[in-house]
């Protein structure tokens, strides 16, 4: 073999191996985002409109698997509660233990410790409550509301139970952390500013964009693996092709 055949073959070696790295490197990426994902998301299919306009009936949410003690006010949770049925529910958290809950002020504002709540992701048209009502939150607890105030099924029709119509932190399932479906609809729910200076904060968006960012980027690399190894597959082809014909010739 000529000097030139076996730079040639080192080049296609070299190739071979860069292009089944990354192909290797992309596999970890994608699986190891997938896995992630998995084991800190839980899927769900809405099934009623009590969340609208954030979440229709039909949606398909990812919910985060995180423990009752991380919820904070403005979160929307998933939960179960026997007194409001066996099924899971979603709803959204507007006080925590110690709070006082109360509508409506003149404005038809919710109050919450005797401040005017501001609520951007109702309907322009709905009002905070259609009937009044006042709630102090036993520590522990949480109070729900749906954000369709007037077709859901929320802590105000449990307020002649002993706690007031909240329910205990550990009812949480998780936290909903983005719309998957439909696409048009897809994105990732947003903390409301109204609660982000009352004490405790906001809570923080999970992992999910960067689990995806390292799926997208795994899918990524193994195309630019597949790619490479075959444009490297047929460079060497033609190679041999040459130095065959240079041989005989």
């Amino acid at each position: 073999m000529t000097g030139t055949g076996r730079a040639r073959g080192a080049r296609g070696r070299l190739g071979r191996t860069l292009s089944s790295l990354t192909a290797v490197v992309g596999c970890v990426l994608f699986l190891g985002g997938f896995v992630w994902a998995a084991v800190l998301y839980q899927p769900y299919a809405v099934p009623s409109d009590s969340m609208v306009p954030t979440v229709n009936a039909g949606d398909r949410i990812l919910v985060q698997r995180v423990d009752g003690d991380q919820v904070r006010r403005g979160d929307i949770v998933v939960f179960r509660d026997p007194a409001w049925g066996e099924l899971p529910m979603i709803k959204r958290v507007v006080g925590v233990g110690g709070d006082t809950v109360e509508c409506c002020d003149k404005e038809g504002r919710l109050t919450l410790n005797g401040e005017a709540l501001d609520e951007p992701y109702l309907r322009r048209d709905e009002q905070a409550s259609f009937t009044d009502f006042e709630a102090a939150v036993p520590e522990g607890r949480l109070f729900l509301l749906g954000d369709h105030r007037i077709d859901s099924v929320d802590s105000r029709m449990h307020l002649e139970d002993a706690a007031n119509g909240s329910v205990e932190r550990d009812a949480v399932v998780g936290r909903v952390d983005a719309v998957v479906w439909p696409p048009a609809r897809a994105g990732m729910t947003e903390r409301p500013r109204s609660f982000a200076d009352l004490p405790g904060g906001v809570s923080r968006p999970g992992p999910l964009g960067s689990a995806a960012a390292a799926i997208a980027g795994g899918v990524a690399l193994i195309l630019v693996g597949a790619v490479a190894g075959a444009i490297t597959a047929v460079r060497g082809r033609r190679a041999r092709l040459t130095h065959n014909g240079g041989t005989h010739g």
